[in-house]
C-alpha cells in the first residue's frame, strides 16, 4: 500500500460535482492499494498514519498526531501512486490491484482507521471520476509505502 498523507486546513472530494466527502482541519490520505498488500501492511499503515506528529504543539512544533488533534480525515482511493514511468512516457499500472482485489481492502482501511480514531473516516468513491480540493496546511505532505518500512 502507498499512501500520500497530507495535512490540511480543509479537503473535500466530488463526483459529478456532488461533494461525497469533507473534512475540516485535518489529513487528506490519497491511498493506493498493491496486488498482494495484506492486512499486516493494512493495520501497520493505519497505525502510522493514526500516530503521525504532523500537527504542531502549544509551541509549534510538530509533536501531536491527528488522534491527538481530533482532526477530520479523508480518504481517497488513488491508483495511478502505483504509476510507473520506467519505460516511455505513457505509466503502466501493473503494480496497482485491480478492484476487485483493491475495492475490499481499501474498505477495510477505512473502517479500520476509522475504529483507531473512534470517529468517521470521510471518502471519495472507490473507481469514479473525482474531483479533490484541498488546502494544504504548511504545507506538510508525507509519502508512506508499506514496502519501504
Amino acid at each position: 500500500m502507498r499512501a500520500l498523507v497530507q495535512r490540511v486546513s480543509e479537503a473535500s472530494v466530488a463526483v459529478d460535482g456532488v461533494a461525497c466527502g469533507q473534512i475540516g482541519a485535518g489529513l487528506l490520505i490519497l491511498l493506493g492499494v498493491a496486488v498482494g498488500d495484506t492486512d499486516e501492511e493494512r493495520e501497520w499503515l493505519c497505525g502510522k498514519i493514526a500516530r503521525l506528529r504532523i500537527f504542531p504543539d502549544d509551541r509549534g512544533l510538530m509533536n501531536r498526531s491527528v488522534l491527538e488533534t481530533a482532526g477530520g480525515v479523508l480518504v481517497v482511493s488513488q491508483f495511478t501512486l502505483f504509476g510507473s514511468v520506467e519505460r516511455g512516457n505513457r505509466p503502466s499500472f501493473e503494480g496497482a490491484a485491480r478492484p476487485e482485489e483493491a475495492v475490499p481492502i481499501y474498505e477495510q482501511f477505512v473502517a479500520r482507521l476509522s475504529e483507531i480514531l473512534a470517529r468517521p473516516v470521510a471518502t471519495g468513491r472507490f473507481g469514479a471520476d473525482m474531483k479533490v480540493h484541498l488546502v494544504n496546511d504548511g504545507p506538510v505532505t508525507l509519502w508512506i509505502d508499506t514496502r519501504c518500512r
